[in-house]
């Protein structure tokens, strides 16, 4: 079985959860793992079992085995990353965000087309087998036509002013890190909104700790979506039809869902929760010369990107480095 060998661009948590699960395929290999610490990356390569340790993103995107990486690096630094890893010719699998506003992302876009490279933003959750099953159920009609979409994901993260989640140097908030689940996921299921209300709480730090959004839809469509960093919430999604609804207890990492098609008994599928089926979705692309992936295409990145900036900007949230 002929390999596909990976890379990773910022060995940190989420790196561990994604190589842990890197490992159920069987021809995917984890080869090496890039930071700014050499000892950072050995100790990560140690861990998770990869074979080439580099104290700088540069080596590791130099080894010419490397045939795509991942990149999970704080969002706003992304850009920097992704189109370094573009100009050496990798595949990228971009942690989500994809970066922090619109510019950045189509920046990123438009490099990965110029250079003909492949590039899709880790929306894992488009991926998994029920959420799979989801949108085959709203293609065959099993609810009617889509009017309403329900979803909030929130939790309540401890007091750090200076962590990733409340510093807006690091682009912190509840909308760029939890609300491009819930956001995502109305597009996934609506597509772009044509109007978009906003409200937000913006704690201590500036950024937003919880927010409430409403998108509208040329229909007359609604998605109602809600996001949080220091408040839970029940992190479940659902989808009103006309003939029905589809019920996702926490849709992020969806493990299942249920329908209830009007006059039917309830209908449950079942899956496994995991990151390899976005890795997987990388090396069938590229394996068969595809650019882009047609389950989270390019410009539907975009557009997500562009939904997530006009929220901030009707909260007031904006980072310095903007």
């Amino acid at each position: 079985m002929v390999k596909f060998n990976w890379g990773v661009l910022g060995p940190g948590n989420i790196a561990v959860r994604f190589t842990n699960d890197l490992k159920q395929l069987p021809d995917a290999l984890l080869l090496a793992a890039g930071s700014r610490s050499l000892d950072k990356a050995q100790a990560f390569c140690r861990r998770q079992g990869a074979a080439r340790a580099y104290g700088s993103y540069e080596e590791l995107l130099s080894d010419r085995d490397v045939q795509a990486v991942y990149v999970a690096t704080p969002h706003n630094f992304h850009r920097q990353h992704v189109l370094q890893a573009l100009a050496h010719g990798k595949a990228v699998l971009c942690e989500k965000p994809m970066e922090a506003n619109a510019s950045r992302v189509r920046e990123m876009v438009q490099a990965a087309r110029d250079h003909k490279t492949f590039l899709m933003e880790a929306m894992w959750t488009r991926f998994l087998p029920v959420i799979s099953g989801v949108r085959q159920w709203i293609r065959e009609g099993r609810i009617g036509e889509v009017r309403m979409v329900a979803a909030e994901f929130g939790f309540r993260t401890g007091w750090n002013p200076e962590s990733r989640l409340l510093s807006p140097a690091l682009a912190g908030g509840a909308t760029l890190d939890v609300g491009v689940y819930v956001v995502s996921f109305a597009h996934m299921v609506l597509g772009a909104p044509s109007s978009i209300v906003a409200q937000a709480h913006l704690g201590e730090t500036g950024v937003d700790e919880a927010a409430c959004v409403i998108l509208g839809y040329p229909g007359g469509a609604l998605a109602q979506l809600s996001c949080a960093v220091r408040v839970q919430t029940s992190d479940d999604a659902r989808i009103y039809g006309t003939e029905g609804y589809i019920v996702i207890p926490s849709f992020w990492h969806a493990t299942s869902a249920t329908l209830h098609a009007s006059g039917q008994d309830p209908e449950t599928i079942n899956g496994e929760a995991g990151y390899h089926f976005e890795a997987a979705e990388v090396a069938d692309c590229v394996r068969t010369g595809l650019t882009e992936s047609p389950i989270m295409p390019l410009d539907e990145t975009i557009a997500v990107a562009e939904t997530l900036e006009e929220i901030r900007r009707q909260i007031g949230l904006r980072y310095p480095f903007e």
